[in-house]
């Protein structure tokens, strides 16, 4: 098999391995929060938004290490053992105590952080600058397909329901927990490329990131550099104005994977299938996510004009989505009891609205996503670890801060943080757009000196 379609399958697979593990965790969090205002009738009290700002804070703090992990056990390894520690925290929903709750959330944040880290080591490493911008978007329409299935299967089965009922709970979550453990398997068919080349007699640069660590560098000094570049990058231009843009990644990716299914779930006006739209919103999220993914991959070999459009395009899609969700959603909605909230917006709230705007937060987040993988792999080709490790310390960061504000903040403020940090993430990315081909020029001179 050629090299380039060893690459393409390594790419595919890592796109399949991560949609069966978040289909698990991504309903998994998206129905979180009315699962545990359930649970708290009971013996059992704690918070979703608590568990994720948690998460997410231990995430950030992690992703200093993780470089060096990866440098040490390799992409492929660095993902399995996260994927166990994913599938732990799922499982914990089945028999839940507070304990054990946050004890996995803080475990979780260690395995996060590593998993994505190697998980751009290893879309880098089958990419060049030529394919990185199609590769992200399969990557990313492959793994927003996860939001599809799980949301499907909570829709029909929550329809009907205003409580969710201990079997349902069990039901729904040892489902998800075989399938996060079916997902971290599939890393295991993840081809290493330094063994094609060794076959074919085959050189690529980019197979020299999985060679085997020679006699004058050890693997401890691999981690110790990977450390120190993560160090250096933190203070570039570059990282530094990209880091608005993640920051604005991380905001966005509270409030449309934890908070926004629960202010759906939280209105009585919807009705009896205010649970299940909950479902609903997530595969309309979803198909918002593989639509922008997938086409935004397929159009980056033909696309003359850059990421800039894009990007363009998912900041007006989601302040679209911001003004109807303002209109649409009672402002209590994301702080409401375990009783909803009867309070109405500027609008009488609408289903067919909540439900739009949920295709919306799905297609600009993954405008920004798949821009921000495409411009990361393009910058650092040559040692990808450390900068994507910086992209998931910032989004992670923001994510806990902004987990963290959702057990407090009425929806206008949340939604106003957003719109602000959006407005100059956009300006920021397109600074390091226009200089892109520059510093890569420079980068390519220094490094043939």
């Amino acid at each position: 098999m050629h090299l380039e379609t060893k690459k393409q399958l390594n790419v595919v697979i890592l796109g399949i391995a991560f949609m069966f593990m978040f289909t698990a965790f991504q309903t998994c969090g998206n129905i979180a929060q009315t699962v545990i205002t359930n649970l708290n009738s009971t013996d059992f009290h704690g918070s979703g938004y608590t568990s994720m700002a948690i998460i997410y804070g231990v995430f950030s703090a992690s992703n200093l290490i993780s470089p060096s992990v990866v440098a040490i056990a390799g992409p492929q390894l660095s993902m399995f053992f996260s994927g166990i520690f994913y599938s732990i925290y799922i499982a914990v929903f089945i028999e839940p105590y507070p304990w054990s709750f946050y004890t996995a959330s803080v475990f979780l944040g260690v395995a996060a952080a590593i998993l994505w880290t190697a998980q751009g080591n290893c879309l880098t490493i089958n990419s060049n600058e030529n394919t990185i911008g199609r590769n992200s978007g399969i990557f990313w329409a492959l793994l927003q397909s996860s939001l599809f299935f799980g949301n499907l299967y909570i829709y029909f089965a929550w329809q009907g329901k205003t409580r969710i009922a201990e079997s349902d709970r069990r039901t729904v979550f040892i489902a998800l927990t075989v399938i996060s453990l079916v997902g971290t398997v599939l890393f295991f068919l993840i081809r290493n490329l330094q063994e094609s080349t060794t076959e074919e007699g085959e050189i690529s640069g980019s197979a020299d990131n999985l060679a085997e660590p020679t006699s004058d560098q050890s693997k401890m000094t691999r981690a110790a550099d990977a450390f120190k570049n993560a160090i250096k990058l933190c203070f570039t231009k570059e990282i530094l104005l990209l880091s608005i843009t993640t920051s604005y990644t991380g905001l966005e990716l509270t409030f449309f994977s934890g908070v926004y299914g629960t202010c759906i779930g939280a209105v009585n006006k919807f009705g009896i299938e205010e649970k299940s739209l909950i479902g609903l919103s997530g595969i309309f999220i979803g198909i918002g996510e593989i639509l922008g993914g997938g086409v935004f991959g397929l159009l980056s070999k033909s696309n003359r004009f850059g990421r800039n459009p894009v990007v363009m395009l998912g900041i007006v899609v989601h302040f679209v989505a911001f003004y109807l969700i303002f209109y649409n959603i009672p402002n209590d909605a994301p702080i409401a009891s375990i009783y909803g909230t009867d309070s109405t917006a500027y609008m009488e709230p609408s289903k067919e609205v909540a439900i739009f705007c949920s295709f919306l937060l799905g297609l600009g987040d993954s405008c920004f996503n798949t821009q921000l993988l495409s411009i990361l792999g393009y910058l650092y080709a040559e040692d990808s670890a450390p900068a994507f490790a910086i992209f998931k310390f910032i989004q992670s960061v923001c994510a806990a801060v902004a987990f963290f504000y959702s057990n407090y903040l009425l929806l206008q403020w949340q939604l106003l943080i957003m719109a602000v940090v959006g407005f100059f993430g956009t300006i920021s990315f397109f600074t390091v757009e226009w200089k892109a081909p520059a510093f890569v020029a420079k980068s390519a001179d220094y490094s043939s000196i």
